[in-house]
């Protein structure tokens, strides 16, 4: 599956639209990493345990959008965006959003 944030596949023709394709996941907060976070924040640096989960949501989220994709019979999907927002507090939802297509 090709994937890209742009409205074409460069080098190639899109020969077939199926539409908007989603995935989507919703993560809520370890405690235990949030606590920890927290002291992190006080005194600067990555929040790593924070960064991990949102690699791990991406990911997650954008295996779901392929295969929604692959089920229309795309080899492809342009225009790819990421969303988020909050469900309920110490919970968010990670949203990958584009549009599936063909191309030769």
């Amino acid at each position: 599956m090709i994937l890209t944030n742009i409205e074409a596949v460069p080098g190639k023709k899109i020969i077939d639209h199926f539409g908007i394709v989603a995935g989507s996941t919703v993560r809520a907060k370890h405690f235990g990493k949030d606590l920890l976070a927290g002291l992190k924040n006080i005194v600067g640096g990555e929040l790593k345990s924070y960064t991990e989960l949102l690699h791990d949501s991406r990911k997650q989220a954008t295996e779901r959008m392929i295969e929604q994709a692959k089920e229309l019979g795309a080899n492809a999907i342009v225009n790819i965006r990421f969303a988020t927002s909050s469900v309920a507090q110490g919970a968010a939802e990670l949203y990958v959003y584009g549009t599936a297509v063909k191309v030769r």
